[in-house]
């Protein structure tokens, strides 16, 4: 289907956390034209492909125990038995017993497992893709140490390219993978807004650099939504006196390659950055207040490379902290108590759960931490891509009250957070509830207190 298929189909959505993506009717969403037989085929030979050894001990280590139901936001706040995570991956699970497995033959003789229909998969979209944000807190307790949020995000790679994929989240896939940026965020866009963001608060914002030791990237929802977020970054940036750029061959830290499933894409995305970075000769690439931008390229970015990468990669969050620490970076006291919410994928995922709250002690604010918090802390519930998907939002604002209860029960004066998914999901859920607590950015807090000179 191309861009103006979709542009006659569906009507644009103009507010909201999907501004700029076109609203699809109620259905199960499916992309291409080609018979049912032929997406259960492809489908199938794309899971196939994924099954490698880890995918078979996870297939095979499951005890049935249900421990990851209770951590699953969207089984908590429904109790409906088909939102247990590991039921998520039914299809997916199916194909291997039947095709892969030590006893698959048995499975297809005694028929034990049925073949995968094109009905099941259409099913199975909403499981995978709408009450999914592949936050990982079911694999954090799962006893059998399975890391189901990378199964769905395989089972992902056979959804996508059979085509059946939510309408927005492949939209803005497909709009990152044309243009350069899911929401229209293209070099040219970009480039003004650095130019008149530059000169309305008067700083220096060095942009397609020969050479520089340190390359920033940025995500597309700071680009259109959270402008303040480049400033931030600069301020920080000279106050440090680094040789840093922006570079407009590599900026968009967003990877809805790696959200949708399509693996292509996902590496045509990292490889912008990587290719910016390396053409700069930079030693460090930081990356933006994104939870999945992180986990793309920190985690997965050598994988896209084919060997290590030639200069480090850290979340803003971690440099912050790191240059707080060694005393670099200087700010101001914040008397004000604070709560803060932990990304999925920067902390509970990606590891990096000390540094927001290295930068909080710094800033000497009164830290008043949510239950459970750090690496169990529950997930916003729009990360994964499901916050853009128009069909998923009635189930999305169901689990987004267990934030506002885990906030709330603080009685924080400030909500802080380190990724701006997590941000909008806030601010989206904030507008729909007439919720009194504003989401505040890790790094504008440090940008609006440093300490000069």
């Amino acid at each position: 289907m191309s861009a103006a298929d979709i542009d006659k189909q569906h009507p644009l959505e103009t507010k909201g956390p999907r501004f700029g993506i076109k609203k699809p009717k109620a259905r199960c969403d499916k992309q291409g034209e080609m018979p049912d037989s032929e997406r259960v085929q492809i489908a199938m030979r794309n899971f196939a492909r994924d099954f490698g050894a880890h995918v078979a001990t996870y297939m095979e280590s499951c005890i049935h125990c249900g421990m990851c139901a209770e951590a699953c936001h969207y089984y908590v706040q429904t109790n409906d038995p088909k939102y247990t995570p590991i039921w998520k991956l039914e299809p997916f699970k199916q194909a291997y017993k039947r095709e892969m497995s030590p006893f698959a033959f048995f499975y297809r003789t005694l028929g034990l497992k049925a073949r995968v229909t094109v009905e099941q998969l259409e099913e199975w979209q909403e499981l995978i893709y709408d009450s999914c944000t592949m936050c990982g807190r079911c694999t954090l307790i799962c006893p059998m140490g399975i890391d189901i949020a990378v199964l769905v995000s395989q089972a992902r790679h056979g959804m996508f390219q059979a085509g059946l994929v939510p309408h927005e989240l492949w939209a803005a896939a497909e709009r990152a993978e044309r243009e350069g940026s899911p929401l229209g965020a293209t070099p040219k866009v970009f480039k003004e807004r650095i130019e008149w963001l530059a000169d309305d608060h008067d700083v220096e914002i060095p942009v397609d650099k020969d050479k520089a030791d340190v390359i920033i990237s940025m995500s597309s929802i700071e680009i259109m939504k959270y402008p303040d977020s480049i400033v931030s970054t600069a301020r920080v940036l000279n106050a440090l006196g680094e040789n840093w750029t922006i570079r407009l061959d590599g900026y968009e830290a967003t990877n809805f390659g790696l959200l949708s499933g399509n693996s292509q894409w996902q590496k045509d995305m990292s490889m912008k950055l990587i290719n910016a970075a390396i053409q700069c000769g930079a030693k460090l690439l930081i990356l933006p207040e994104c939870g999945h931008a992180y986990g793309a390229l920190r985690w997965a970015g050598a994988n896209m490379y084919g060997k290590p990468l030639p200069f480090r990669v850290m979340h803003i969050s971690e440099f912050l902290a790191e240059n707080l620490s060694t005393g670099r970076l200087k700010v101001k006291t914040v008397d004000k108590s604070v709560t803060f919410h932990d990304p999925c994928q920067v902390s509970r995922r990606g590891g990096a759960t000390p540094a927001g709250r290295v930068v909080l002690n710094a800033l000497g604010v009164e830290l008043r931490e949510m239950t459970p918090t750090g690496d169990l802390n529950w997930c916003c519930g729009g990360g994964g891509g499901v916050v853009t998907i128009h069909r998923a939002d009635d189930l999305r604002y169901k689990v987004f009250e267990i934030k506002m209860k885990q906030v709330n029960d603080t009685g924080a004066e400030l909500l802080v957070m380190s990724c701006s998914n997590c941000r909008l999901t806030f601010d989206d859920g904030q507008a729909h509830f007439k919720w009194d607590k504003t989401a505040n950015s890790l790094l504008e807090m440090v940008a609006d207190n440093l300490v000069e000179g």
